[in-house]
This record gives C-alpha cells, sequence and structure tokens, in this order.
C-alpha cells in the first residue's frame, strides 16, 4: 500500500477519527474512541514515517526487520515504526493496523465498543456474513 492508501485503511476503520497535530507534535493521528491506533510524522526528517503498536510477540520480530523500528517515545508501549509504508506487504501492514486498532479499541468500556461497533454497521455497511450479533443482556 501507498501512503494514501494507508490513510485511507486507517480512516476507515469502524469509528476511527483523524486529527493532525501541528508543532511541536507534527502528527497525522488516527484514534478509536479516543484511543490513539496509529500515526504519520508530518514533518522533516521523519515526514510521513508510520507508527502503530504491535503484540508483544511480534515486536522483535518486527524490528529486527529493516526499516522498522521501534517508534521515538512510544517504543517501550511496543510501538514499531515503519519508515516506509510501500516497502511492507499490504496484508501484513493491514493486519498489523488492525491488531493496534482492536488493542485500542479493547481499552474502551463495553458500551463505547457496542456503540462503535452498531455505527459500523448501519443499513449501509451491515454486518459481515457468518457472524452473529449477541444480544445485549440488559
Amino acid at each position: 500500500m501507498d501512503l494514501q492508501q494507508t490513510q485511507r485503511f486507517c480512516a476507515g476503520l469502524p469509528g476511527a477519527t483523524v486529527t493532525e497535530w501541528g508543532e511541536p507534535a507534527n502528527l497525522l493521528a488516527y484514534f478509536v474512541g479516543g484511543k490513539r491506533f496509529a500515526h504519520f510524522k508530518t514533518s522533516a526528517p521523519e515526514r510521513w514515517r508510520f507508527s502503530f503498536k504491535v503484540a508483544p510477540e511480534r515486536f522483535l520480530e518486527l524490528t529486527d526487520q529493516p526499516g522498522i523500528k521501534p517508534a521515538r517515545w512510544l517504543g517501550r508501549y511496543r510501538w514499531i515504526t515503519v519508515v516506509d509504508v510501500r516497502a511492507m506487504p499490504d496484508e501484513e501492514l493491514q493486519s498489523l493496523i488492525r491488531w493496534s486498532y482492536r488493542a485500542a479499541l479493547a481499552t474502551l468500556s463495553r458500551a463505547r465498543q457496542r456503540e462503535i461497533a452498531g455505527a459500523a454497521t448501519t443499513p449501509e455497511n451491515p454486518p459481515a456474513r457468518g457472524k452473529k450479533r449477541q444480544a445485549s443482556p440488559r
């Protein structure tokens, strides 16, 4: 995926919002329910480097690959930075972004998660086939 495709993919996840922060942060950040799951750096020298959180068991594996390193300031929380998104296979990048998104979503209350899931399954965007939606116990 190129830069624009990656941006569209992140923005297209259910309940995702985009915020651009100017100086001093210089980030194009993606959130779900107020929790950041990915961001692009928008200033030199790291312009358009892409960062997101990864599973603990994947952190060392991924940061051993060329073009992927621990994210500045967030590496201790298992965030990685991909220098060039075009260098990663599309399926792998999408899978990693989805994991980061789900990890951020999981930190929200169950009510907020249901609210976001409900907004994602509007008549224009029905739930995927084969998945049953459980009724609320209330």
